[in-house]
């Protein structure tokens, strides 16, 4: 199967200025080449604490961003240029779902006009046509007719963010890039919104790249998983490679932060993650340059990849 996109050795670096002449004298590497694929109708998921650049990624891809070096390739098309994007409709088949549901809807426009606005754009609907479409999209979220001609302030934030997901399958997109789309929410109204976007993906055969903090809430949604740290890859691969198998120290810290539920093994789940934590600090140069940046990743098996020292480095 080809990939629906291709991200090769991206880079987005933010220019330093310093000095009288304010001139550039270094720079924040918040994406310092990172590459991945990603398959029709595949969730890859893409985790890092905040400020690991994760988001970034997922700004460059929809051209909210632009990439400083690295290649974009969507079918077969190098989209990095804006004109190339506009050509092949690209910002029609990429959309994307964003973690401030509130401040991602206009709130001055009702939510017909909200999720409209791609059926107006991309497919010229209008009247009835349009109306029938709406309503369509948000009963596939869970919202009736009556939320058609509210404004967004009038919604809880769970429902805000599937009005979200609805405008963001409006265009019938081939990717939808989710930034964080739960981590504002309650737990139960996480397991909600995340059924809604699986109910979603199998009804429309949407491929998703999932962007978040929470290795928990992405075990249920990504096939695929990439940890990022500093700007860089630290370990890719499979659900069961990451989580059954975890190889870098920054992996295995973020596993051991997940919550557990059975209180019965609290000391035990205590005790691990002090000796993550004492294992992180004796043998931080095994993962870390001297200057604090990741290696490079090696292949460890067919589809895991880590982020190790090699040795003689």
């Amino acid at each position: 199967m080809n990939n629906l996109i291709t991200v090769k050795d991206l880079k987005v670096y933010y220019p330093i200025r310093s000095g009288f002449f304010n001139r550039v004298t270094d720079y924040v590497y918040a994406v310092d080449g990172v590459s991945f694929e990603i398959l029709p109708g595949e969730s890859y998921g893409i985790i890092g604490e905040s400020g690991s650049g994760k988001s970034t990624i997922g700004q460059a891809l929809v051209g909210l961003l632009d990439a400083t070096d690295g290649q974009i390739i969507y079918q077969g098309q190098d989209v990095t240029e804006k004109r190339v994007r506009k050509k092949m409709m690209y910002n029609r088949d990429v959309q994307m779902i964003f973690q401030d549901s509130l401040s991602s809807l206009n709130p001055k426009k009702k939510i017909i006009d909200i999720v409209g606005e791609p059926l107006k754009n991309f497919e010229n609907l209008t009247g009835d046509t349009l109306k029938a479409r709406v309503l369509e999209l948000l009963a596939t979220v869970g919202l009736d007719e009556e939320a058609m001609y509210k404004y967004p302030h009038e919604f809880s934030g769970g429902q805000r963010q599937r009005i979200g997901v609805a405008r963001a399958v409006a265009s019938n997109p081939k990717l939808i890039i989710a930034d964080e789309p739960v981590s504002a929410l309650d737990l139960s109204v996480q397991a909600q919104v995340l059924n809604y976007m699986k109910k979603i993906q199998k009804k429309y055969g949407v491929a998703y790249l999932f962007i978040s903090h929470d290795l928990g809430v992405v075990h249920h949604m990504c096939d695929h998983l990439a940890i990022m740290h500093r700007g860089r890859f630290v370990e890719v691969g499979t659900r069961e490679d990451i989580y059954e198998d975890p190889l870098h120290i920054y992996t295995k810290r973020l596993l051991a932060a997940i919550p557990r539920i059975d209180v019965s093994r609290r000391e035990e789940d205590r005790l691990f993650r002090t000796k993550i934590e004492e294992e992180y600090g004796a043998q931080k140069e095994q993962y870390y340059d001297e200057d604090g940046r990741v290696y490079a990743l090696e292949q460890i098996t067919q589809t895991h990849y880590a982020a190790l020292k090699k040795e003689g480095e």
